[in-house]
Protein backbone atom coordinates (compact mmCIF):
# COMPACT_ATOMS: atom_id res chain seq x y z
CA UNK A 1 0.00 0.00 0.00
CA UNK A 2 2.66 2.26 0.85
CA UNK A 3 4.49 1.49 -2.54
CA UNK A 4 0.91 2.33 -4.23
CA UNK A 5 0.70 6.28 -2.42
CA UNK A 6 4.26 6.85 -3.54
CA UNK A 7 3.46 6.08 -6.83
CA UNK A 8 0.10 8.06 -6.94
CA UNK A 9 2.10 10.97 -5.47
CA UNK A 10 4.67 10.72 -7.85
CA UNK A 11 2.03 10.46 -11.10
CA UNK A 12 0.77 13.78 -9.05
CA UNK A 13 3.93 15.64 -9.43
CA UNK A 14 4.87 14.55 -13.45
CA UNK A 15 1.53 15.24 -14.46
CA UNK A 16 1.07 17.73 -16.56
CA UNK A 17 -2.08 19.06 -15.07
CA UNK A 18 0.46 20.31 -12.30
CA UNK A 19 -0.24 24.21 -12.49
CA UNK A 20 3.53 25.53 -12.64
CA UNK A 21 3.68 26.50 -16.25
CA UNK A 22 5.97 24.25 -17.83
CA UNK A 23 4.01 23.91 -20.94
CA UNK A 24 5.20 27.31 -21.81
CA UNK A 25 8.46 26.88 -22.19
CA UNK A 26 10.93 25.02 -24.95
CA UNK A 27 13.98 25.55 -23.09
CA UNK A 28 15.99 26.24 -26.89
CA UNK A 29 13.88 24.26 -28.77
CA UNK A 30 11.75 26.80 -30.26
CA UNK A 31 15.27 28.44 -31.34
CA UNK A 32 16.76 25.36 -33.16
CA UNK A 33 13.44 25.11 -35.11
CA UNK A 34 14.16 28.67 -36.16
CA UNK A 35 17.08 27.87 -37.16
CA UNK A 36 16.21 24.74 -38.85
CA UNK A 37 18.53 22.78 -36.93
CA UNK A 38 15.19 20.58 -35.94
CA UNK A 39 12.62 20.40 -38.45
CA UNK A 40 10.96 16.80 -38.48
CA UNK A 41 10.06 13.93 -35.91
CA UNK A 42 13.88 12.39 -36.41
CA UNK A 43 16.04 16.19 -35.89
CA UNK A 44 13.08 16.82 -33.02
CA UNK A 45 13.81 13.33 -31.22
CA UNK A 46 17.70 13.61 -31.80
CA UNK A 47 17.30 17.13 -30.37
CA UNK A 48 15.70 15.79 -27.17
CA UNK A 49 17.51 12.91 -26.47
CA UNK A 50 21.22 14.70 -26.94
CA UNK A 51 19.62 16.89 -24.37
CA UNK A 52 18.57 14.12 -21.55
CA UNK A 53 22.35 12.20 -22.10
CA UNK A 54 24.75 15.20 -22.70
CA UNK A 55 22.80 18.06 -21.16
CA UNK A 56 20.36 16.75 -18.21
CA UNK A 57 22.51 13.60 -17.23
CA UNK A 58 25.58 15.36 -16.78
CA UNK A 59 23.92 18.07 -14.21
CA UNK A 60 20.98 18.90 -13.57
CA UNK A 61 20.21 14.87 -13.13
CA UNK A 62 23.25 14.17 -10.36
CA UNK A 63 22.28 17.75 -8.90
CA UNK A 64 18.36 16.53 -8.22
CA UNK A 65 19.82 13.36 -6.51
CA UNK A 66 21.64 15.48 -4.51
CA UNK A 67 19.20 18.03 -3.61
CA UNK A 68 16.58 14.96 -2.82
CA UNK A 69 19.74 13.83 -0.32
CA UNK A 70 20.41 17.15 1.31
CA UNK A 71 16.20 17.81 1.36
CA UNK A 72 16.10 14.24 3.46
CA UNK A 73 18.72 14.76 5.73
CA UNK A 74 17.42 17.91 6.90
CA UNK A 75 20.70 19.80 5.66
CA UNK A 76 18.96 23.08 4.49
CA UNK A 77 22.44 24.84 4.35
CA UNK A 78 23.27 22.10 1.64
CA UNK A 79 19.99 22.84 0.25
CA UNK A 80 20.61 26.43 -0.33
CA UNK A 81 24.02 26.39 -1.90
CA UNK A 82 23.42 23.89 -4.40
CA UNK A 83 20.41 25.73 -5.22
CA UNK A 84 22.24 29.25 -5.55
CA UNK A 85 24.83 27.05 -7.83
CA UNK A 86 22.17 25.61 -10.46
CA UNK A 87 20.68 29.25 -10.38
CA UNK A 88 24.74 30.51 -11.16
CA UNK A 89 24.85 28.10 -14.07
CA UNK A 90 21.78 28.92 -16.11
CA UNK A 91 23.35 30.86 -18.93
CA UNK A 92 20.58 33.01 -20.15
CA UNK A 93 17.72 35.38 -18.69
CA UNK A 94 15.24 32.90 -20.19
CA UNK A 95 16.35 29.85 -18.29
CA UNK A 96 17.13 31.83 -15.39
CA UNK A 97 13.21 32.90 -15.86
CA UNK A 98 11.79 29.29 -16.33
CA UNK A 99 13.82 27.48 -13.62
CA UNK A 100 12.59 30.82 -10.96
CA UNK A 101 9.01 30.96 -12.18
CA UNK A 102 8.48 27.12 -12.42
CA UNK A 103 10.62 26.47 -8.80
CA UNK A 104 8.51 30.03 -7.23
CA UNK A 105 4.77 28.09 -8.18
CA UNK A 106 5.70 24.26 -7.32
CA UNK A 107 6.96 25.88 -3.79
CA UNK A 108 3.79 27.45 -3.11
CA UNK A 109 1.98 24.55 -4.14
CA UNK A 110 3.84 22.97 -1.42
CA UNK A 111 2.80 25.27 0.83
CA UNK A 112 -0.79 25.28 -0.46
CA UNK A 113 -1.00 22.04 0.06
CA UNK A 114 0.40 21.48 3.56
CA UNK A 115 3.08 18.70 1.74
CA UNK A 116 5.83 17.68 4.28
CA UNK A 117 6.26 18.85 7.75
CA UNK A 118 6.89 22.48 8.97
CA UNK A 119 10.31 22.20 8.40
CA UNK A 120 10.46 21.27 5.18
CA UNK A 121 8.27 24.08 3.32
CA UNK A 122 9.45 26.98 6.01
CA UNK A 123 12.61 25.57 4.51
CA UNK A 124 11.68 25.99 0.84
CA UNK A 125 9.83 29.19 1.55
CA UNK A 126 13.17 30.47 2.59
CA UNK A 127 14.71 30.22 -0.71
CA UNK A 128 14.52 33.38 -2.88
CA UNK A 129 14.86 32.67 -5.71
CA UNK A 130 14.10 28.90 -5.45
CA UNK A 131 15.30 26.54 -8.76
CA UNK A 132 13.01 24.13 -9.89
CA UNK A 133 15.08 21.58 -9.31
CA UNK A 134 15.10 22.27 -5.75
CA UNK A 135 11.70 22.64 -5.17
CA UNK A 136 10.32 19.36 -7.09
CA UNK A 137 13.28 17.30 -4.78
CA UNK A 138 11.47 19.57 -2.06
CA UNK A 139 8.21 17.65 -2.93
CA UNK A 140 9.51 14.56 -3.36
CA UNK A 141 11.04 14.10 -0.17
CA UNK A 142 7.65 15.39 1.55
CA UNK A 143 5.31 13.04 0.06
CA UNK A 144 7.98 9.64 0.66
CA UNK A 145 8.94 9.24 -2.87
CA UNK A 146 12.35 7.33 -3.44
CA UNK A 147 15.02 9.18 -4.60
CA UNK A 148 15.45 7.09 -8.26
CA UNK A 149 11.92 7.23 -8.83
CA UNK A 150 11.52 10.87 -8.19
CA UNK A 151 14.43 11.42 -10.83
CA UNK A 152 12.60 9.25 -13.35
CA UNK A 153 9.55 11.04 -12.99
CA UNK A 154 11.23 14.02 -13.08
CA UNK A 155 13.28 13.76 -16.64
CA UNK A 156 10.25 11.99 -17.78
CA UNK A 157 8.36 15.13 -17.57
CA UNK A 158 11.01 17.16 -18.93
CA UNK A 159 10.90 15.14 -22.20
CA UNK A 160 7.24 14.43 -22.55
CA UNK A 161 7.08 18.70 -22.35
CA UNK A 162 9.98 18.66 -25.22
CA UNK A 163 7.62 16.35 -27.11
CA UNK A 164 4.89 18.58 -26.63
CA UNK A 165 6.78 21.58 -27.67
CA UNK A 166 7.74 19.76 -30.53
CA UNK A 167 3.99 18.84 -32.09
CA UNK A 168 3.33 22.65 -31.70
CA UNK A 169 5.97 24.23 -32.94
CA UNK A 170 7.95 22.16 -35.49
CA UNK A 171 5.30 20.66 -36.09
CA UNK A 172 4.24 17.07 -35.86
CA UNK A 173 1.22 14.81 -35.37
CA UNK A 174 0.29 13.57 -31.83
CA UNK A 175 1.15 10.08 -32.95
CA UNK A 176 4.23 10.62 -34.18
CA UNK A 177 5.12 12.37 -31.23
CA UNK A 178 3.91 9.47 -28.81
CA UNK A 179 6.08 7.22 -31.05
CA UNK A 180 9.14 9.95 -29.82
CA UNK A 181 7.90 9.66 -26.43
CA UNK A 182 8.10 6.13 -26.02
CA UNK A 183 11.59 5.76 -27.82
CA UNK A 184 12.94 8.01 -25.45
CA UNK A 185 11.69 5.61 -22.14
CA UNK A 186 15.30 4.51 -22.91
CA UNK A 187 17.20 7.58 -22.56
CA UNK A 188 15.47 8.32 -19.29
CA UNK A 189 16.43 5.21 -17.53
CA UNK A 190 20.21 5.74 -19.29
CA UNK A 191 19.98 9.50 -17.33
CA UNK A 192 18.89 8.06 -14.12
CA UNK A 193 21.70 5.65 -14.10
CA UNK A 194 24.29 7.96 -15.30
CA UNK A 195 23.35 10.70 -12.77
CA UNK A 196 23.75 7.92 -9.48
CA UNK A 197 27.25 7.60 -10.81
CA UNK A 198 27.82 11.36 -11.31
CA UNK A 199 26.32 12.10 -7.72
CA UNK A 200 28.30 9.44 -6.00
CA UNK A 201 31.39 10.29 -7.30
CA UNK A 202 33.72 12.48 -4.33
CA UNK A 203 33.40 15.06 -5.77
CA UNK A 204 30.32 15.41 -7.14
CA UNK A 205 30.95 14.94 -10.94
CA UNK A 206 28.53 18.05 -12.61
CA UNK A 207 29.24 19.46 -15.92
CA UNK A 208 27.57 22.27 -17.66
CA UNK A 209 28.98 22.34 -20.87
CA UNK A 210 26.23 23.34 -23.24
CA UNK A 211 27.36 25.99 -25.31
CA UNK A 212 24.42 25.08 -28.47
CA UNK A 213 21.91 25.54 -26.02
CA UNK A 214 23.00 28.46 -24.16
CA UNK A 215 23.56 30.24 -27.84
CA UNK A 216 20.05 29.01 -28.93
CA UNK A 217 18.48 30.18 -26.08
CA UNK A 218 20.71 33.56 -25.80
CA UNK A 219 18.76 33.57 -29.84
CA UNK A 220 15.70 33.11 -28.88
CA UNK A 221 15.05 35.95 -26.16
CA UNK A 222 14.98 38.40 -29.69
CA UNK A 223 13.66 36.01 -32.21
CA UNK A 224 10.81 37.70 -34.52
CA UNK A 225 8.00 34.64 -33.97
CA UNK A 226 7.65 32.92 -31.08
CA UNK A 227 4.91 30.09 -29.08
CA UNK A 228 7.49 29.92 -26.26
CA UNK A 229 8.79 31.80 -23.24
CA UNK A 230 12.44 29.74 -23.95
Amino acid sequence: MTQLRQLISLLHLASPALPIGGFSYSQGLEAAIDCGLVHDATTAERWIQDNLLHVQAQCEAPLWLLLHRHWRSGELAEVRAWNDWFHATRETAELRLETEQMGWSLAKLVAQMEWGDAALREGLASLSPVCLTTAFTAACVALDVEARDGLAAYCFNWAENQVAAAIKAVPLGQVAGQHMLRRLHGAVLLVVDEAGRRAEATPPQLSTFSPMLGLLSARHETQYSRLFRS
